[in-house]
């Protein structure tokens, strides 16, 4: 009875967080209730097991708002504009130049984990030189969103966060093993850019008209046009051109301390914000409306962090997660179950179509962990080829909000993109679960 009640409240919260019909932090508190309730479980206990669920969460809670704020100034002030407006002028129009281009454009706008700001500064400031250059947007598209997928594995980005959260794990130890896979898949799509630049390139030598040249470069002026959506924060007085280097040294200090290890990772970004502000913002009226502009998306991701740990903690104390996986592992076949973590992440990108990040992690990982520990599969390994079979196919969903944005800027459709990107993306993210087995990331 325990697992199947279990389960209905899974299957409920992730039917809401599909249909979207409420909040995440709606469905990942309310339904657990209801179901610790129909468990037979007083207020007295379900009040216990938000207290063990909650307090295991808030250091990952902390570490978002403080991240999010951290990169937001970073942001505001310029720190990522001129490395990316050369290499817009590097590329001079040259098809595979660009391809390549774009990779490391996103990988850098994607450091402070949000996909919409990567959107806002890689496609208004790329798609002039794509239509310039008759290239197809939907291979900028998929590019970015790849390489933002890629860098989607920092700590303080929404997956991580998650998982850290479901396993009780610190973020930052989590991540530290999947560098090199980032820094492997970024080399893979650079890879992968130059095939397709050289492809796009053979592809708009045929579309030419009877006459036409296409020119391996293009005009200074062209260039200029290529870069004004980049270019227009130049006219931002919230730039700090001046304070660049200082910028860009507590930028790697913040980073370097996170990956260190010596202090917890919210503490760190904390820290950081706590410099940012004042060096950049010395009015304290400037400060508070930095903290304003960004706080609701800090606060957005702190509070669904929150709720899961509410979500968890019912579930793994009304013992609904073990009874799941203990009968679940009854009516597997054998030979599945000691895999059913490396098979889950196999299918990953594809369950990108279907499931919302929030169901992914908070629903279906939670289940595959306990299945996989019966059969001494570390929880690490686990969450290992969850994330990477998954992570990759992060903005080919239509579940993903950041991609509509994606789609209005660019003036795409979202069929055509799921068809032009899907398969590559699934591609490499087979290719990177299998490195990462090979690597021992992942055990089998």
């Amino acid at each position: 009875m325990l697992s199947i009640i279990g389960l209905i409240t899974i299957v409920i919260i992730v039917a809401l967080l599909i249909s979207g019909k409420v909040s995440p932090i709606v469905g990942l508190v309310l339904v657990p209730v209801v179901g610790a309730f129909a468990a037979g479980f007083s207020f007295d206990e379900i009040g216990v097991f938000f207290t063990e669920g909650t307090t295991k969460v808030a250091s990952v809670a902390i570490m978002f708002i403080f991240a999010i704020l951290f990169f937001g100034i970073m942001q505001d002030v310029g720190l990522f504009d001129p490395l990316i407006n050369r290499m817009i002028a590097i590329s001079r129009g040259n098809v595979i130049a660009v391809a390549i281009a774009t990779v490391i454009i996103a990988a850098i706008a994607h450091l402070d984990g949000s996909g919409a700001s990567t959107f806002l500064i890689t496609i208004p400031a790329l798609l002039p030189l794509y239509k310039r250059l008759k290239m197809n947007p939907y291979l900028l598209l998929m590019l970015v969103g790849t390489a933002a997928s890629i860098m989607n594995m920092v700590p303080w980005a929404g997956p991580l966060g998650r998982t850290a959260s479901v396993l009780d794990l610190d973020v930052t130890e989590l991540w530290k093993p999947l560098i090199p896979i980032q820094i492997i898949g970024l080399v893979l799509l650079v890879m992968i850019a130059v095939i397709l630049g050289y492809r796009e390139k053979r592809l708009i030598a045929k579309r030419a008209v009877a006459g036409e040249e296409l020119e391996d470069e293009i005009s200074e002026a062209t260039i200029a046009d290529a870069q004004v959506a980049a270019a227009v924060a130049e006219e931002n007085d919230l730039l700090r051109p001046k304070l660049l280097w200082i910028n860009a040294l507590l930028a790697i200090a913040v980073i370097g301390v996170l990956v260190w290890g010596i202090i917890p990772a919210g503490f760190a970004f904390m820290i950081g914000v706590s410099i940012a502000l004042p060096l950049n913002f010395p009015k304290v009226k400037d400060q508070m409306e930095r903290i304003k502009v960004h706080a609701p998306g800090g606060i957005m991701m702190a509070t669904i962090i929150l709720a899961a740990g509410s979500f968890l903690g019912i579930l793994n104390g009304t013992n609904m997660l073990t009874s799941i996986a203990t009968d679940l592992v009854t009516v597997l076949p054998a030979f599945v179950a000691p895999y059913l973590h490396l098979i889950i992440g196999i299918f990953g990108v594809p369950f990108d179509l279907l499931l919302s990040t929030d169901a992914y992690y908070f629903a279906l990982l939670p289940i595959i962990d306990q299945v996989a520990l019966t059969f001494g599969i570390p929880s690490l390994s686990t969450a290992y080829a969850m994330i990477i079979g998954n992570i990759v196919g992060t903005f080919v969903s239509p579940l993903s909000p950041a991609l509509w944005l994606a789609l209005g800027l660019a003036g795409l459709e979202m069929g055509k993109h799921i068809r032009y990107s899907f398969m590559m993306m699934w591609g490499l993210s087979i290719v990177l679960l299998i490195i990462a087995v090979l690597l021992g990331v992942i055990v089998i």
